[in-house]
């Protein structure tokens, strides 16, 4: 096992080692997020412990067979229930939420007993705030099974669903028992899929794992084949990243904004697209637009913004959105979360790995950053 900045055994020509990663997030709610290939069976029971007799895995229709093997091979030792919810965003509604205490109010469902999400990062959000409002918390272990997923939503203990005037508006800080990314769920992921999910691993690499960056170009196509140890090489090192960050600031009073970099426009176009559009496709054009603010704000330089675009490019991820979409956008984005007593803010850069906070900047100043990524 390795922890954050062990040198890791596997070789570079060798994607199958049979090695495990052990990432820790520390603070006043430490949990382990486990990385490896074949590594479920064993991962989970040990994740599980002792008094557990009753186990809820919350599910999207895709993934119902995996959902169903997995209650076959605990059955004997567990009582599994399944809860099966919409695709994608359309997971995180307070219908859905009831649906599933419905299901634990109907089958006594103790303190002692867990919620496992199985799915990428909505379902994560969604069996993360079941998890965190049933008997006021109950123990959580995430199995993520897209990129997004991994690197993301099992990541920090953000929970939430969405209303209709904003995305993630109602939610919880509830951390998870453990983490177990096993590279193998992964492995099926469909193109799009892992191009999408790699922009959250672009976002770390802008702001603080910069060889993330230098990997993607120096070949984007092992750096999005999961069977590829340079895939997961940028992995880990996005993991790794948020488990530091999270771990000194998990309610994010300070450094953990950072993680919101590129996210204030790319939810306000996902409201916008009526959540029809990945998260990566919509915070890949949040970052340029962060970029271009950082810019004409002054600290940021032109080669770090053609980066920006370049590298997103390399993953056939979209850096525009139309010009006359502005006035929509401006109003969602005034009732973002990450707003605070009525005025925005972004996330920008000084450079790569200086990330900072832009409070309040004048709408003139952000207009002229989204006239650079208009269509």
């Amino acid at each position: 096992m390795t922890a954050p900045g062990e040198e890791r055994p596997e070789t570079a020509g060798d994607a199958n080692a049979e090695t495990t990663s052990v990432i820790e997030v520390g603070g006043a709610n430490p949990y382990r997020v486990t990385v490896g290939r074949g590594i479920l069976d064993e991962q989970l029971v040990a994740a599980l412990g002792q008094q557990v007799k009753k186990i809820l895995v919350v599910h999207a229709p895709t993934l119902g067979a995996r959902a169903e093997a997995l209650r076959e091979r605990l059955r004997e030792r567990y009582e599994v229930l399944l809860a099966e919810i919409p695709d994608a965003e359309g997971a995180k509604r307070i219908e859905v939420a009831a649906f599933c205490w419905q299901i634990m109010g109907q089958t006594d469902f103790t303190r002692s007993d867990v919620v496992i999400t199985l799915g990428g990062g909505a379902t994560t959000d969604l069996g993360g705030f079941v998890a965190a409002t049933w008997l006021r918390g109950v123990k959580l272990v995430h199995i993520p099974t897209t990129v997004l997923g991994a690197v993301d939503a099992a990541i920090g203990g953000k929970t939430g669903i969405n209303t209709n005037e904003g995305k993630n508006l109602v939610g919880a800080f509830y951390a998870p028992a453990a983490v177990i990314v096993d590279l193998e769920l992964l492995d099926t992921l469909p193109r799009n899929e892992v191009l999408a999910g790699m922009a959250e691993v672009v976002k770390a690499g802008f702001i603080g794992a910069p060889e993330i960056l230098d990997i993607i170009e120096a070949d984007p196509e092992p750096a999005t084949n999961p069977a590829a140890p340079q895939f997961r090489r940028v992995l880990e090192l996005s993991i790794e990243l948020k488990a530091r960050v999270v771990g000194e600031d998990f309610t994010e009073q300070s450094v953990r904004e950072i993680l919101n970099y590129g996210h204030t426009l790319g939810h306000a176009i996902e409201h916008a697209e009526r959540y029809q559009w990945r998260h990566g496709a919509a915070v890949a054009i949040g970052m340029v637009f962060a970029a271009e603010l950082g810019r004409i704000a002054g600290s940021l330089s032109d080669a770090v913004v053609d980066r920006h675009r370049r590298i997103l490019d390399l993953l056939s991820l979209p850096t525009t959105y139309p010009v006359g979409r502005w006035r929509t956008l401006l109003a969602t984005m005034q009732r973002d979360k990450k707003a605070r007593g009525g005025m925005l803010r972004f996330i920008v850069l000084d450079d790569i790995g200086r990330p900072r906070v832009l409070a309040g900047p004048e709408e003139a100043l952000l207009f002229a950053a989204y006239q650079e990524i208009g269509s």
